[in-house]
């Protein structure tokens, strides 16, 4: 059976053809799946595992659907969905993973983060990570109003924005350094990681050996899933049917 992955979904009720084609991904591939990983970003934003939203709510009545099937799912956190937590795992039987973690697939050792630490050179968003990742800071977060909290959110998303129509894109692409001394310091030759939304297939030697660095894409215009069964791995696109403007 393969084990699957996915990230960068960006779920939004603004965008209802992402999810539409992730609820069918949900009910039919991942289905015959062994196993499902989401590293990070399954939404544009999470106020917290009270969020209200209703689109929200039926990703995780449809995650519920699919880990009661009897398939894995395996959650992280993303730069969006940082606030996920037990309540969201219980709700949807998923379990949320620590990032990075390794994770063992038809006898090899496989790397698996998010992405957004190995970006070391874009120095304010690593200072924003740090402090929103504080239990200190997340609890006084989640002690506001759900109103509140989304507006806050809607600030940060804002702003993020901004950031990124500023900064060199260089910058917001991962650095080769602490790509390869996370590697090392894990014991791994392949690495797989979202987050930056360029999804490629990065070999490349480390150490007098071959290494891999697997990017998976977003899915703002197609959907991306990397399949790794016993034969191997395969990165594809999955082709949205267009249905109109959005």
């Amino acid at each position: 059976m393969s084990t699957l992955f996915v990230s960068d979904l960006h779920l939004d009720p603004g965008h209802p053809e992402i999810t539409e084609q992730f609820l069918a991904f949900l009910a039919s591939e991942a289905r015959a799946a062994e196993a499902l990983y989401i590293l990070g970003d399954l939404f544009e934003a999470w106020i917290g595992d009270d969020d209200p939203e209703p689109a929200h709510r039926t990703i995780v009545a449809a995650l519920r659907l699919l880990t009661d099937s009897g398939v894995a799912c395996y959650v992280m956190h993303g730069n969006r969905d940082f606030l996920i937590g037990q309540r969201f795992c219980r709700e949807t039987g998923c379990r949320l993973l620590e990032d990075p973690v390794v994770v063992h697939l038809h006898g090899e050792r496989v790397l698996v983060t998010h992405g957004d630490v190995l970006c070391s050179d874009d120095h304010s968003y690593q200072k924003l990570r740090a402090m929103v990742r504080d239990p200190g800071w997340q609890a006084m977060f989640l002690a506001l109003s759900p109103q509140q909290r989304q507006t806050l959110a809607e600030t940060a998303r804002a702003g993020s924005k901004a950031h990124m129509e500023q900064a060199e894109a260089s910058i917001m692409d991962v650095n080769q350094g602490t790509v390869e001394t996370t590697m090392r310091a894990a014991g791994v030759r392949k690495l797989l990681h979202g987050h930056t939304h360029r999804p490629n297939v990065h070999r490349f030697e480390l150490d007098g050996g071959e290494a891999t660095r697997i990017v998976l894409g977003d899915w703002h215009h197609n959907g991306s899933v990397l399949r790794w069964d016993i034969a191997g791995f395969e990165l594809r696109t999955l082709r949205r049917e267009k249905t109109g403007e959005h």
